[in-house]
């Protein structure tokens, strides 16, 4: 296994039937990944890796996990670095990608490629109130 490191940040929900299923948040600097991650981890959600994912293909999927020089560690901007419930190797299923403009309404799907493997991406404004909702929304289509 060779997992290479991306600037993003993951996180993993329990879905029964399913299990432990993750997303990777990527995006520039300041984008609010964190705040994102921060929202899910408040509605239960786990922190798999925040700044730093290592990403690796095992079969047709894909895995997040933490470098171990950051685990269990968040950034609450304003705050500090701050403690959250962890997990180790978990299943991505989704990627969002945050920008700084409104998304399309109805999107034509788009796809993220890591480590040669892809993931239904979703584009969606940082900082808006409804981020959570959307991904959880995503999450339950797949």
């Amino acid at each position: 296994m060779t997992a290479a490191p991306i600037h993003a940040t993951a996180v993993a929900h329990w879905t029964p039937g399913a299990g432990w299923r993750a997303i990777v948040v990527s995006g520039p600097p300041g984008a609010g990944k964190s705040d994102l991650a921060l929202r899910l981890i408040g509605r239960g959600w786990r922190l798999v890796a925040d700044d730093y994912v290592h990403v690796f293909a095992s079969g047709d999927a894909l895995y997040a996990t933490v470098p171990e020089t950051i685990a269990g560690r968040i950034e609450a901007r304003g705050v500090g670095l701050v403690g959250a419930c962890a997990r180790g190797v978990v299943r991505l299923v989704l990627a969002v990608e945050l920008i700084d403009t409104a998304p399309e309404r109805l999107p034509d799907p788009e796809f993220l490629t890591l480590a040669g493997r892809t993931l239904p991406l979703l584009r969606l404004k940082g900082f808006e109130a409804s981020m959570v909702e959307k991904v959880a929304a995503a999450i339950a289509l797949l």
